[in-house]
């Protein structure tokens, strides 16, 4: 932790009003990038998905249940592990809050992963969330989406992920991201908008608040301090009303 100048509430107001200054721009500079996004050309999706849901098959027009926005959230879980990352777990952890806030403003979140429907059930369960969550397995739709990489992919001397050509030696089976959805009212599906590596990092709720935390995040890597929720060994012991 660094060391921190001891000064009197007047000289702290100072440097505090001149970083609110900062805060401030910074706010305006997001909400100009947020308008930026939402202005993007979107591509009209013609290929044909499945994916196996607690429903049973579904298209991807039919993961929008019924509303005309579809946010997907690409969940590292690949056909052979037996549990999900704990970057994504971490994210995950941070879904279910916002569904109802969602789905009534005509938004449907949705989780999606290579793993088969069984393996992602059971880990969901052990996680405890309630967030809809679909099996890719057995279709393109993660390798077009630049979240899954083939193993001939990684054998070779680059793969493509987050817009960037990247030495395969870097990639990995399977990477996290974010795309966006609309659905028009004839059932045309248009792809709006993806995000990877750590661009969906505004969703973990955890950060922001480390963020104002006396120190941070505390990390020497990227979200090194993280743990699937069930897995951390100081866990603390239950209260009265537990």
């Amino acid at each position: 932790m660094q060391a921190h100048p001891i000064v009197s509430r007047e000289e702290w107001l100072t440097a505090r009003r001149a970083l609110l200054l900062k805060e401030k721009e910074a706010t305006r500079a997001r909400d100009r990038l947020n308008a930026e996004r939402l202005a993007l050309p979107w591509v009209r999706v013609d290929k044909a998905y499945l994916f196996d849901t607690p429903k049973g098959r579904q298209t991807l027009a039919e993961l929008f249940d019924g509303r005309s926005q579809l946010i997907v959230y690409h969940f590292m879980m690949g056909p052979d592990w037996q549990a999900g990352c704990p970057g994504c777990s971490f994210l995950a952890d941070h879904l279910d809050g916002a569904l109802a806030h969602l789905n009534h403003h005509d938004v449907t979140l949705t989780a999606v992963s290579r793993a088969p429907l069984a393996k992602i059930e059971a880990y969901k369960a052990r996680m405890g969330w309630h967030f809809p969550w679909a099996s890719a397995f057995g279709s393109d739709f993660n390798f077009d989406y630049h979240v899954s990489f083939s193993q001939e992919e990684l054998a070779g001397d680059e793969i493509t992920y987050n817009f960037t050509n990247l030495p395969s030696s870097e990639g990995h089976d399977e990477l996290p991201g974010l795309s966006a959805f609309y659905r028009d009212e004839q059932g045309q599906v248009f792809h709006t908008y993806s995000s990877y590596a750590r661009g969906p990092e505004e969703l973990i709720g955890t950060l922001m608040i480390l963020d104002r935390a006396p120190k941070g995040r505390n990390e020497t890597g990227t979200m090194d301090f993280v743990r699937r929720h069930d897995e951390y060994e100081d866990k603390p012991g239950h209260g009265c009303c537990g």
